[in-house]
């Protein structure tokens, strides 16, 4: 499809790709997120480059820096890009039926009641709406909801979500930390175990973190794992302290694998996003609705 920009003819893949690599600051990560190749991408840049008579990059060492032009420009190719976004989502309410497909990230821990809740909304009220449901780490699915590669996503947020996303809360929990059975809560001793939670950028590695500043120390070992039913054998295993979310945390502790050491006070919300700027396509749209009144009915 071709657009105008200043009555210059102008591709609008052309113009995603001048938008990715801006992002990125780099050709190769670009070629990866848009799956053209490295000399497409640079392709598409010259032909915009070319077309408007401007210099859209700077190539250094360190990648693809934008020109103070570069910088103008590209506020007002998200701006075209926005308005194309705008008119398939106009045409789709005309049509008076959505229909198309969705693509939704889960956070491995994510609760998985309201990913049900989504997929049993979606199939009674957007019955032609071809669903597709993949799990990862929250950090992941964030990402790929960023890279265009989601449409929306599930993920736990211990602080406050980026500015770029919409978000609809579907529940919350307390962290507990957990330890082989008759360990005490001894900091000291504690600060020479292994520790065992996902990357320091998950919620439980957050929480984490700040207990290690709140005592002042840094374990000696710490055992990065990103699902928490392995983090919950190798606690009952006796490798190590680590974190587990409340309910599983109690159901271990009732079942005599673990002793729970202390409630950590970080609350951790799971949230339903997607782009901001994605809020109103239909479908998204559609799915935020069905979140929004799941989460009203819970509260």
């Amino acid at each position: 499809m071709r657009t105008t920009y200043d009555g210059v003819p102008m591709d609008l893949h052309q113009l995603k790709t001048f938008v990715v690599v801006a992002r990125e600051g780099s050709i190769t990560r670009a070629s990866e997120l848009l799956h053209l190749s490295q000399p497409a991408v640079s392709a598409h840049i010259k032909a915009i480059e070319d077309a408007l008579d401007v210099m859209l990059f700077e190539r250094t060492p360190r990648g693809m820096s934008l020109t103070s032009d570069g910088k103008r420009l590209l506020a007002k190719a998200e701006q075209t890009l926005g308005a194309h976004q705008e008119l398939i989502a106009e045409a789709s309410r005309l049509r008076g039926r959505l229909a198309g497909k969705l693509r939704i990230g889960a956070g491995s821990n994510s609760n998985h009641e309201a990913v049900g809740r989504l997929l049993a909304g979606l199939a009674e009220t957007c019955p032609d709406v071809e669903v597709a449901l993949e799990h990862g780490a929250s950090r992941e699915v964030l990402a790929r909801l960023r890279e265009g590669k989601l449409d929306v996503a599930f993920y736990n947020e211990a602080g406050d979500p980026d500015s770029d996303l919409a978000v609809v809360e579907t529940s919350r929990f307390t962290t507990f930390l957990a330890a082989p059975v008759a360990t005490r809560l001894d900091w000291k001793a504690l600060a020479g175990a292994p520790w065992i939670y996902p990357t320091a950028s998950a919620c439980c590695g957050q929480t984490a973190e700040a207990l290690f500043a709140a005592h002042g120390f840094r374990p000696k070992r710490i055992i990065n794992v990103d699902r928490e039913a392995v983090t919950r054998t190798l606690i009952a295993g006796g490798l190590g302290v680590g974190l587990l979310h409340a309910a599983t945390a109690r159901e271990a502790k009732a079942r005599g694998e673990v002793d729970l050491l202390l409630e950590a006070p970080t609350v951790t919300r799971v949230l339903f996003a997607t782009l901001a700027s994605r809020a109103h396509d239909p479908i998204v749209e559609a799915a935020l609705a069905i979140m929004r009144g799941a989460s009203d009915r819970v509260r």
